[in-house]
């Protein structure tokens, strides 16, 4: 099955020199075609078939790239028959909008290619200019993006990067962000962000796991589960509830009932303003509540250990069982994971963004905000 990726954004944000790196860095041994795509109604930069519209000119690294004129869908299946590539990277032009490009790769109902990715290129530094200069096209190519790649971050101040990211999550609160500077990470380190497997959800979905294998192989307790029983039963009859709120922020609550005893499994997190709860099928001294967020503070790694060793104050911050996550340093990137009075910080390789999770019992959120700089 062919991938299609999408590489939109506006004028000189730097989707060519993007896709030149995934080419180089991600894309290597796959057989792509480069489609740029000049829109104006859908309509493509230059003529390979010419009376088709294509015009194919080689790449180095083994990329064809196709200028397409004419009909987008006929093209489209045109460029897939011919070369059957692992990958079809499309290049719109910097005036057009995502969502048109999204519409015409659906319209083109290719049998054996599916949408992959679809992402936007922005400037950092440019970002409001862009926003209140070119609401509508600039706008368009956000909101619709499942992955938000800034360019030009390493030329610009902490500030400046979070008021710019604080300005792409009012247009779309569900992208993955990447902030970390382009000379600092690796392409095929993009590219989950872009197929949006490397993102905070995924990362939290993924702690949770890790944590509940660790309980279940070593039966650890960690104070939370003197307020919660849990009672096994032979007859079978299990009972389960679902409730949906729909108030502003999303709520799930999770029951399980055995044979009239019950259990609340709740699972929630929240990350910049918004909120996610995620249930799973938890025993019930299982309960436990994950947190993070997505940040671009840069830390010191004295900073770092201070903020790991205060949560062991359960008072002030709950009883945190375990916690992970690589955030931006001022001396390159941290990773780090905590363990109650087992914290462990150390240089790594740059993340798409800083990022940090934690996972425990009656967290305090507020305080955890407060602590990591949030």
């Amino acid at each position: 099955m062919t991938k299609i990726d999408i590489f939109s954004g506006f004028l000189g944000a730097g989707k060519t020199t993007l896709i030149k790196k995934l080419v180089k860095e991600a894309y290597a041994g796959e057989q792509i075609v480069l489609i740029e795509n000049e829109f104006g109604e859908i309509g493509i930069d230059s003529g390979f078939l010419q009376d088709a519209g294509i015009n194919i000119t080689e790449m180095n690294s083994g990329c064809i790239c196709c200028s397409l004129v004419g009909d987008f869908s006929k093209a489209l299946k045109q460029v897939s028959a011919e070369y059957h590539p692992d990958r079809i990277v499309i290049e719109p032009s910097g005036v057009g909008k995502l969502s048109d490009v999204i519409k015409a790769v659906a319209n083109a109902s290719l049998e054996d290619a599916s949408l992959n990715a679809f992402c936007t290129v922005v400037d950092a530094g440019k970002c409001t200019m862009y926003m209140k200069n070119f609401g509508e096209f600039f706008n368009d190519q956000v909101e619709n993006a499942g992955c938000i790649i800034l360019s030009h971050t390493d030329g610009i101040s902490e500030e400046k990067l979070a008021a710019c990211v604080q300005l792409l999550k009012e247009k779309n609160d569900s992208a993955t962000i990447v902030t970390a500077p382009w000379s600092q990470l690796e392409g095929k380190a993009i590219l989950p962000a872009m197929e949006q497997k490397d993102s905070l959800r995924a990362e939290l979905a993924r702690l949770a796991s890790e944590y509940e294998g660790d309980e279940h192989e070593h039966h650890h307790r960690h104070g939370c589960e003197e307020e919660h029983e849990h009672h096994h039963h032979d007859d079978g009859e299990e009972e389960h509830e679902h409730h949906h709120h729909h108030d502003g922020e999303e709520e799930h609550e999770h029951h399980h009932h055995h044979d009239g005893e019950g259990g609340e499994c709740c699972c929630h997190h929240d990350h910049e303003g918004h909120e996610h709860h995620h249930h799973g099928h938890h025993h019930a001294d299982d309960v436990f509540t994950s947190w993070g967020i997505e940040t671009t503070h840069k830390f010191t790694k004295e900073e770092l250990e201070s903020a790991l060793a205060a949560l062991s104050d359960e008072e002030r911050y709950g009883t945190v069982l375990r916690a992970k996550g690589i955030v931006s340093g001022t001396e390159g990137w941290l990773h780090f994971d905590y363990v109650p009075a087992e914290p462990d910080v150390r240089t790594g390789s740059a993340g798409v963004t800083g990022r940090l999770c934690v996972i425990g019992c009656k967290i305090n959120e507020a305080a955890l905000k407060e602590l990591f700089k949030a």
